[in-house]
């Protein structure tokens, strides 16, 4: 998980703003077994994801998800994947380039649309 790393310039008597943060479950950085090998083992160890006790979940994922899934995965992402990019990240980004332009700002301040 990143660290927050805060914004070093901030000034506390700065107008206020509104923040929109859109996130999703990430994707891989390319459609190879490698790339989504990392990518599941990052996002499937997640507790909330698999809702098992630790042991578990580690046998499961390194005992038999991570030798079978990324190379099928991989086969499958092959099939979507564009000149862009991993399409979820693509449009995810034309997403909050939308919103930002749509939402423009308020009488109180800007609006800023982050992805996550």
């Amino acid at each position: 998980m990143a660290k927050y790393t805060g914004n070093v310039d901030y000034k506390h008597d700065t107008s206020p703003c509104i923040c929109v943060l859109l996130a999703n479950l990430g994707t891989p950085d390319a459609p190879t077994t490698a790339a989504l090998r990392r990518y599941l083992a990052e996002f499937l160890s997640d507790p909330r994801v698999i809702e098992v006790p630790r042991p578990i979940r580690w046998l499961l994922l390194h005992g038999i998800i991570l030798r079978t899934r990324p190379q099928r995965s991989a086969k499958a992402y092959n099939k979507i994947w564009n000149e862009n990019g991993s399409p979820m990240l693509v449009i995810s980004k034309k997403q909050a380039a939308l919103i930002q332009e749509s939402l423009g700002g308020h009488s109180k301040g800007p609006i800023h649309v982050e992805l996550a």
